[in-house]
């Protein structure tokens, strides 16, 4: 589902950052994974990052050590139903462009217009609003919406106007929990489009960023 989500999207089915780019990275989203017990290596210092002051959101059914433990909290836990990833990213892309918190200047210099566009008249649809999906994937609306603030703009608060002037590095660390579903590879492709539509990718800090479940596919993949 990476290799062909990624691919579809970017063009390669690598991860688009190396590990050390998480310590310029502002806000944290991880869905789909628990990198505390699967990845420690790298768990390990992504907490040590939070605890300088990233702030973290956790896409996941379970409340993973993560969400909550000694010196690191996240400051929105969705704890979706399975088998909703895609409905809550897309209800996340939904606040982001109808709120205008999307980046303009990046989307017209890096993105294909005409896809663009085609995704835009989708995802505006008023059935991807978090309050339309929030029965099926119980998630609360409001919850959600923050949450989409937080990952655009590094803010959760403010008004719609300071909202849109602000921009900070967030990444996104997906695991097993999005690729091992049917809508797997739908899922990587909503994922990329988060990062596309905010102007997160492609410097350090930023970008998507599979955390692989066997060994070396992230060397195989850059390596073609």
């Amino acid at each position: 589902p990476t290799g062909y989500g990624l691919g579809q999207t970017y063009g390669t089915s690598a991860g688009t950052q190396t590990f050390k780019s998480i310590d310029k990275s502002d806000v944290v989203l991880v869905i789909g994974a628990n990198p505390t017990d699967a990845h420690p290596v790298f768990g390990s210092r992504m907490k040590q990052r939070l605890r300088q002051g990233a702030k973290l959101i956790v896409i996941d059914p379970r409340g993973i050590d993560l969400v909550k433990s000694p010196h690191v909290r996240a400051e929105h836990h969705l704890p979706l139903r399975p088998g909703t990833n895609v409905a809550v990213l897309h209800a996340m892309a939904h606040v982001i462009v109808t709120e205008n918190l999307h980046d303009q200047e990046f989307v017209a210099a890096r993105c294909d217009d005409r896809s663009f566009v085609d995704w835009l008249d989708f995802i505006r649809k008023p059935e991807n609003s978090p309050e339309a999906t929030a029965e099926a994937s119980g998630v609360p609306a409001a919850e959600l919406r923050a949450a989409a603030r937080l990952y655009a703009t590094g803010s959760s608060t403010g008004t719609a106007a300071d909202l849109t002037k602000r921009r900070s590095n967030a990444a996104i660390y997906y695991g097993l929990g999005v690729t091992e579903h049917a809508q797997g590879s739908t899922a990587v492709m909503a994922i990329a489009n988060l990062a596309m539509v905010t102007g997160n990718i492609g410097r350090e800090g930023v970008g998507v960023n599979p955390l692989r479940g066997q060994n070396n596919v992230q060397g195989s993949c850059d390596m073609g």
